[in-house]
């Protein structure tokens, strides 16, 4: 997915929200004219959720970006694997406690007519599924396109085969030290560490001449591409949610919540950026693209807050379909590109302290965002 095809996409989104304000008026269940609403004690904290949301993200999505610099925080290294799993937990607990449960109750909501479809089929489950089934079908046809773009390349340069020569060297040269030293384990432990780096659609990279480095760098750009196109879906919602609401006291967590989910969120997402190496172009774009989604979002609900009810029946279908779906992706992401890609890391896997670090990190990342379900 090209930063163009998420700008679509979110503009896409963004028109399905803002066409059910037309159905405003045929369903005042929860119309936003109750007296308990307070125009002008919200607007001043939607401003504020605007700017935190905005800086949270920028901040969250920059620093791995950034810290490729310090050598502590390269992707090498025991930092980031611990950062990298706390946002993947925030991310897992955003599509679980967050999205999902919202989604459910936007398609059960009593504001449905009861002639519909709605409540007799679990339709946020469907679309949690078709979702995460979405994500891995685009997950392996474009982890294959590129690995078949490779395959190619290699083939006319003669690369590919080279490689393999190269690879089969190293592998008979490492076996012939481990019987001359008797070091069976290590033979073992360095058969079994090549093996556990391509489990999943990334055996298909594996399949590729080259070096580890190249088919990292591939996966992990369908990784970080597939990844913004779940966090866009979900962003549109918050935002256009969040800015025509009238409700002070539901916009206050909000912005806690909200900033505390964006920064880590980024992170995750700015993770798979840096080691997926694109150009300074892609890389300044992505960011740019995931810092404003939710602060526009934000700025087209306080646009249309005057007209727009998130109870008629169209905004009730669209918005937890839309749910749903995210919830799905995210979900997928979490567990099989980013959690799964890490824990099953050779490095990882060889060390016990690494290991035991990030699952911790993970069910810290996890167990927060979760409770923020309290107050969000």
């Amino acid at each position: 997915m090209k930063p163009s095809a998420a700008v679509l996409l979110a503009a896409v989104v963004a028109l399905l929200l803002v066409s059910t304000v037309r159905g405003a008026d045929d369903d005042e269940c929860g119309s936003p004219e109750s007296a308990a609403h307070d125009r002008a004690r919200a607007k001043p904290l939607k401003i504020a959720a605007f700017f935190s949301i905005l800086v949270c993200g920028a901040l969250g999505c920059s620093l791995p970006v950034l810290g490729r610099r310090v050598p502590a925080l390269r992707p090498d290294g025991d930092i980031f694997f611990l950062v990298k799993a706390f946002a993947a937990g925030v991310i897992l607990a955003t599509g679980f406690i967050h999205i999902l449960p919202d989604a459910f109750e936007n398609l059960r909501s009593p504001c449905l007519p009861d002639s519909g479809p709605w409540k007799d089929f679990p339709f946020a489950g469907l679309g949690a599924m078709v979702g995460a089934i979405g994500t891995l079908v685009v997950d392996t046809l474009a982890t294959g396109y590129f690995t078949r773009a490779h395959l190619k390349k290699d083939a006319a340069t003669g690369g590919g085969s080279a490689a393999v020569v190269d690879e089969e060297k190293q592998a008979a040269a490492a076996a012939a030290a481990a019987s001359e030293e008797g070091g069976e384990h290590l033979h073992v432990l360095h058969t079994h560490a090549t093996h556990g780096h391509a489990h999943g659609s990334a055996a298909l990279v594996a399949a590729v001449g080259g070096s580890e480095d190249e088919k990292d760098t591939v996966r992990h750009r369908v990784i970080s591409q597939v990844l913004e196109l779940g966090i866009v879906v979900h962003s549109v919602i918050i935002g256009i949610s969040l800015g025509a609401s009238h409700d002070p006291d539901t916009i206050k967590p909000l912005v806690v919540a909200l900033s505390f989910h964006q920064m880590f969120e980024g992170m995750g997402l700015g993770g798979c950026i840096v080691q997926a190496k694109f150009r300074a172009r892609s890389i300044v774009t992505m960011i740019l693209f995931f810092c404003l989604t939710t602060p526009v979002g934000i700025l087209v609900g306080m646009g249309i807050s005057r007209v727009y009810n998130e109870n008629s029946p169209t905004a009730l279908v669209v918005e937890g379909s839309l749910n749903s779906v995210a919830a799905g992706i995210l979900v997928y992401m979490a567990l099989v590109d980013l959690l799964a890609e890490d824990f099953m890391n050779p490095k990882v896997q060889s060390r016990g302290k690494l290991q035991l670090g990030i699952n911790i990190s993970m069910l810290l990342g996890a167990g927060l965002m979760s409770m923020l379900a309290k107050w969000a």
